[in-house]
């Protein structure tokens, strides 16, 4: 974990952007985004989950991820409610676990969900059932889960600068720069 903590820390100071706020965060982000890299890299698939308010954010998302200037493999990034349109429908236990099944069907390699929003919404339910899923929750601590703020006047921003934090470490991973094991 060491070399991703160092490896972060110089990534954060190398952004030309206002990034320092990251600094202080980067112990409470580097176990996350070691879990979430390393499971895409061993091919599992990333539904994307937001509430409303941040569904700009995931459809940006699936936009950066697998450009083609990055020369890189694309990866199997997708948002859930493209594949499953009647996600809003889903309220039961039951009704998830369905759809539980129905994902493990459709990704044999598995899957985690990225979920990005409110920490009360009811799409919750289905984000933390797994200690797995890549959390960025907003107004609510969770364990495993990075703790955001909507009140945040700058929240766009620190969006988008994790965005590009996670992209660059699942770069530098897939070409051998970063190793997550050490």
């Amino acid at each position: 974990m060491q070399a991703l903590l160092k490896w972060t820390l110089e990534t954060i100071r190398e952004e030309e952007s206002c990034f320092s706020w990251m600094e202080e965060y980067r112990y409470e982000w580097a176990p996350l985004v070691k879990n979430a890299v390393s499971q895409t890299v061993e091919g599992k698939t990333v539904l994307i989950v937001t509430d409303e308010s941040r569904k700009w954010f995931g459809k940006y998302i699936l936009n950066a991820i697998n450009d083609l200037r990055k020369h890189r493999p694309l990866l199997p990034f997708y948002q859930l409610s493209a594949c499953f349109p009647n996600l809003q429908a889903i309220h039961t236990t039951e009704d998830i676990e369905l759809l539980e099944d129905m994902l493990e069907l459709s990704y044999p390699q598995g899957y985690y969900i990225w979920y990005i929003g409110k920490g009360d919404h009811p799409y919750t339910k289905l984000a933390y059932r797994n200690h797995g899923n890549f959390l960025w929750v907003l107004d609510e601590e969770v364990q495993n889960a990075f703790l955001l703020r909507s009140a945040d006047g700058l929240l766009d921003i620190k969006l988008l600068q994790l965005y590009k934090l996670f992209d660059s470490t699942l770069s530098a991973t897939l070409f051998g720069e970063l190793d997550l094991e050490s």
